[in-house]
């Protein structure tokens, strides 16, 4: 199954010569969040305690999305250099700057969202706006494999474009707000985040070394140290106890920059895409849970509340750190199954990818995790 690892058609040293957007991106991030908690906390834009979703004991700076949103800006500029002599410089120049104009739109509006709480409408259609700038910067998944064999569905040229299309804007939005209700505790979403993305490394990096694609290779490896880097330039100020939140202008700028990773991996054949996806496990699973325990119990889908996964296990006792080793150990988990899945045949792996979210679903619903009682129905403002 793992003899082809490693490609011969490039070294695995041609990854080394990135290695500027990693340092880059996590020494300006670094700097960056520090500098915006000290603005934060001058101008007050800090997120207020209320008991019953917001349970931290005093307030906390926001603004941290904007330490990561500078760092990455600055790893994908030395991105940029780094390409700077290479052949389709101008198209990857083009996905490079879509994904960094696109992650502007989503931070900016998550930013927006921290400090005025606009509605859940506008924040959609700030997605959108987003998702629009990778469809303009001709970052689209290829859908050619519905109509070849073994599917060959009978799917023409247009309806194939506008299937297109409502894949970008449909995993912007997922993965945007996957993110965001997963910003809970100190140090999850950002530690989550850079699990998932360093699988997408691993995974960017054996492509890579196959020559999978002359324009793909590299924008993947740039977008995915970039976001390394600018997380865990962040992530020293966000464990517990935080010093400082990340906000909407953080998760939605994670979320986006990941879906902009999944959509790139897309860009042949499903095989990659599928396994991306299943990396991203725990968000879409804790997504699921909670929309599915608000309908049961009758509640409002896009209310937020107490009764996410990691919620519940800190209400059953479970210590804070200890709630968020556990998620970062079941996000190695998928991140593991998705690039073990990834040198199996597609069909094979995507058996093993329905059993696996059965499983999950199974074990949510045997462990009592779609019940809504006590603070887990606490209802705040909407997500």
């Amino acid at each position: 199954m793992f003899e082809n690892l490693i490609g011969n058609e490039r070294p695995l040293s041609w990854a080394l010569k990135f290695w500027p957007v990693l340092v880059s991106s996590f020494v300006f991030a670094l700097a960056a969040t520090w500098l915006c908690k000290k603005v934060a906390v001058k101008f007050k834009i800090v997120d207020t305690p209320d008991d019953l979703v917001k349970t931290h004991k005093e307030p906390i700076a926001y603004l941290g999305g904007i330490g990561m949103f500078i760092g990455l800006t600055v790893g994908i500029l030395a991105g940029i250099y780094c390409l700077r002599n290479e052949e389709f410089f101008s198209t990857m120049l083009k996905w490079l700057l879509g994904i960094l104009a696109g992650g502007a739109i989503a931070c900016f509006v998550g930013l927006t969202d921290d400090i005025f709480e606009i509605t859940p409408v506008k924040k959609i259609l700030g997605q959108v706006a987003a998702a629009i700038v990778l469809l303009v910067a001709g970052i689209v998944p290829n859908l050619h494999f519905l109509t070849n064999p073994p599917l060959n569905l009978p799917i023409s040229h247009n309806p194939l474009t506008i299937l297109g299309v409502g894949f970008v804007i449909f995993f912007v939005l997922g993965a945007t707000n996957s993110l965001n209700l997963l910003d809970g505790l100190d140090g999850l979403c950002a530690g989550v985040t850079a699990i998932i993305t360093i699988a997408m490394l691993l995974l960017s990096i054996h492509l890579a070394t196959w020559e999978f694609s002359e324009v793909g290779d590299p924008v993947r490896i740039i977008i995915c140290l970039g976001l390394v880097g600018g997380v865990c330039g962040f992530l020293p100020f966000n464990r517990h106890p935080a010093k400082i939140f990340m906000g909407d202008a953080g998760s939605m700028l994670l979320g986006f920059t990941v879906a902009a990773l999944m959509l790139l991996f897309a860009e042949r054949i499903p095989r990659w895409w599928l396994a991306s996806i299943v990396v991203f496990g725990l968000p879409i699973l804790d997504t699921a849970v909670a929309l599915v325990r608000r309908f049961l119990n009758h509640r409002p889908l896009f209310v937020s509340d107490r009764g996410h996964i990691y919620d519940q296990m800190i209400d059953r006792g479970i210590p804070l750190k200890k709630t968020v080793a556990v998620c970062y150990v079941l996000a190695g988990a998928y991140a593991v199954i998705g690039l073990v899945m990834s040198q199996i045949r597609t069909w094979y792996a995507a058996g093993v990818y329905v059993f696996v979210f059965v499983v999950s679903a199974l074990v949510v619903w045997r462990k009592g995790y779609l019940k809504m009682e006590g603070l887990r129905g606490a209802i705040h403002k909407q997500d």
